[in-house]
């Protein structure tokens, strides 16, 4: 029987076949795809030539292409497109893949010619993007155990096997829960302050599950304007705590004793290979190199931002006393007195900005500003193959009109698809033998979809939301390097949130807005005045924001940064938050109710020991747009020099390095508190 995705395939730009794929041909094809893996690494081993760069570590770098591909569509889908089925033959082909990985990164052979390389190779007569290559290669495989005598490799094989199998079970624990939910509302009154927006988009939603009046999930375009717009105290709550308990609850999704397995493991892990803990092992790779250097860095942000977080909830619970007679401000209550304060203190809100930020303007406004920064331009295409109708699929090219990418784009919410935002890539950039290969690259969001006669209108967070991921893309889209594994964002993983955070600055800037902030009926620029308003406001609760953010990142450490397995085993998921939580906590806290089983982050994404990287990543980002202000935010040199040496550059180099060549100095880690309003 003929397999789609062993093929070379037959679309436009070999993009994925989506449309031919069925879910029997992804466990055979991706068994395949390692067989001809493997006999490319016995090739390998089997040259009898002395090892060299090009005939052990360029070839090691280039093998497995075909894999590549299966797992990236199959994986992906499983966020953004799943089913049972799917996250069935997920737990099947697992624990294959892991054994096939340590096979690799464990194999005796391969690693000495790896090690001759490294030891014998004048350095100096490579190129900077072949040394990176031939560093990463060689630690990788240390840090991946191919030292470690026979035994104890064997110990980290069923280490390395465990761990993927328990962040399955954890994604699969936390989407079923995310899907389980709904708030049935028939009383339109029972909603009162939710704007008809949202409204409409919960009859919708009723409707779509063929019940009357309203239904609210805990997807976040649901679940994020209930909390901030819904009068009626007790529903919020209600919503609070559901949200809360997310595979919190005592039933078979519970992830309490996966979380706590997952970091026992990794802590063995760590151990197993030399490291004191998961955060060591992990930071060796990092800009901030060790758990010492990100828990002064959470702790500066502390010391900076604890004030300011009390002064804006005390602020807020003074606003509450004062508009509903308030005594008691809880957790459920801050969003929604937050907004309203929000609106009475600067004249802005949500819905008053809504309007100007339809969700096709707002993808055409991002295109218009990566074209007057990067000279690039995308054109819709209709004949690329996609997994769902929602999908748009676009051309990039660039300013002479040649190809540089295929961007998919995935906005709205389903049952099938994972909650967040977030971008990945089909296909890495690379160039072999004179031939290129270009990307193929995606961003998946979750907004609302039109309804009626209504648009998708964004909130301007998910205005941020969006040029956010796009900022992801680009450096997918415009990497330009030789070798997959350091191409595009294949960057050490706190300078990875560099592009897209950089990117949410042009929000503020009346020179970008004016690309496509208009009134979707009457087609009026956003007025200077609301953004003005919007501009003064973006410093609000900057404090609480920060703190919240500094939480995440010490729970993280408190998890990870753990060198005794007593430590973990003698826990509970609620004791070690109430630790991690103690020096952050400007809110009561909340029994019954934990962010470690559902923070997807640390125990489904590649987070781990690297929360902290969003605050790290600021701080590289404020730094940056004050380069651009001080030359004109669309300053052709200055987005030059930040295309060269950070979006195409990928990880050809220490990020130091090419952040510095950028900017022409180190950043000044003050500027992300200057943009906060936490200092002057």
């Amino acid at each position: 029987m003929s397999n789609i995705l062993l093929s070379d395939f037959n679309t436009p730009f070999q993009t994925a076949p989506f449309d031919q794929i069925k879910l029997e041909d992804y466990k055979p094809a991706i068994e395949k795809a390692i067989e001809e893996h493997k006999n490319e690494i016995d090739a390998i081993t089997a040259n009898d030539a002395d090892p060299t760069f090009e005939n052990t570590i360029e070839a090691l770098e280039f093998s497995g292409e075909r894999l590549d591909r299966v797992t990236s569509v199959f994986f992906n889908l499983n966020s953004a497109e799943t089913n049972d089925e799917m996250q069935a033959i997920a737990q099947e082909v697992s624990p294959v893949l892991t054994e096939h990985s340590n096979n690799i990164l464990l194999n005796k052979e391969l690693f000495e010619r790896i090690k001759k390389v490294w030891e014998t190779t004048d350095k100096k007569a490579l190129d900077a993007d072949q040394q990176t290559l031939l560093k990463n290669t060689y630690e990788d495989f240390v840090r991946n155990g191919a030292e470690l005598p026979a035994e104890k490799q064997k110990d980290l094989r069923e280490l390395n096997t465990k761990l993927a199998k328990l962040s399955l079970n954890f994604g699969e624990n936390l989407l079923k829960e995310t899907n389980d939910y709904e708030l049935h509302i028939t009383d339109e009154s029972k909603i009162e302050g939710l704007p008809d927006t949202y409204k409409e988009a919960a009859k919708a939603e009723a409707k779509e599950r063929n019940k009357d009046g309203f239904v609210f999930t805990l997807h976040f375009p649901s679940f994020f304007p209930f909390m901030t717009y819904v009068a009626n105290r007790d529903l919020r709550k209600e919503m609070f705590m559901a949200s809360g308990k997310k595979a919190y609850k005592d039933n078979d999704r519970n992830n309490e004793e996966t979380v706590k397995e997952i970091a026992l493991l990794r802590l063995k892990k760590a151990k197993l290979l030399g490291f004191e803990s998961h955060a060591h092992l992990t930071l060796k790779k990092r800009m901030a190199e060790s758990p010492q250097k990100v828990h002064e860095f959470l702790d500066y942000l502390l010391d900076k931002a604890k004030p300011a977080a009390e002064n804006d909830v005390k602020e807020v619970a003074e606003f509450a006393k004062k508009e509903d007679g308030l005594e008691d401000l809880q957790r459920w209550d801050f969003s929604y007195y937050s907004e309203k304060l929000k609106k009475a203190k600067y004249e802005v809100d949500d819905e008053e900005l809504k309007p100007y930020f339809k969700l096709e303007n707002v993808i055409d406004g991002v295109f218009k500003t990566a074209g007057k920064l990067y000279d690039i331009s995308f054109k819709e295409r209709t004949d690329i193959p996609k997994y769902h109708k929602d999908i748009i699929t676009y051309e990039v090219l660039d300013h002479d009109q040649n190809h540089l990418a295929i961007f998919y784009t995935d906005f709205f919410p389903r049952a099938g698809k994972r909650a967040g935002a977030w971008m990945t890539i089909y296909r890495s950039q690379s160039k072999r033998n004179g031939e290129e290969k270009r990307p193929h690259v995606s961003i998946v969001c979750n907004f609302n979809k039109p309804t009626g006669n209504t648009p998708s209108l964004l909130t301007f967070n998910e205005v941020t939301t969006l040029f956010h991921e796009f900022g992801h893309a680009l450096h997918g889209i415009l990497g330009k390097g030789r070798y997959p594994s350091i191409t595009g964002p294949n960057v050490y993983w706190d300078f990875v949130e560099l592009p897209s955070q950089l990117m949410e600055n042009w929000c503020y800037e009346k020179e970008c807005l004016d690309l496509f902030a208009k009134h979707y009926k009457t087609g009026e620029k956003i007025p200077q005045e609301l953004v003005d308003r919007l501009k003064a406001s973006a410093t609000y609760n900057e404090g609480y924001k920060t703190i919240r953010q500094v939480s995440f990142g010490l729970l993280d450490m408190n998890w990870h940064d753990v060198k005794e397995e007593s430590q973990i085993e003698n826990t509970t998921v609620s004791d070690l938050e109430k630790n991690s939580f103690s020096k952050t906590d400007v809110l009561p806290n909340v029994d019954g109710t934990a962010m470690s089983t559902q923070f997807g982050h640390l125990f489904q994404g590649g987070y781990s020991a690297g929360y902290y990287s969003y605050k790290w990543a600021e701080v590289l980002d404020a730094d940056a747009f004050e380069f651009f202000k001080e030359n004109g935010i669309f300053d052709a040199e200055t987005a030059k020099r930040f295309k060269e040496n950070v979006l195409e550059a990928g990880g050809s180099e220490h990020p130091s390095i090419l952040y510095k060549r950028f900017r022409g100095q180190e950043p000044d880690p003050d500027a992300l508190l200057r943009r906060a309003g936490l200092m002057e």
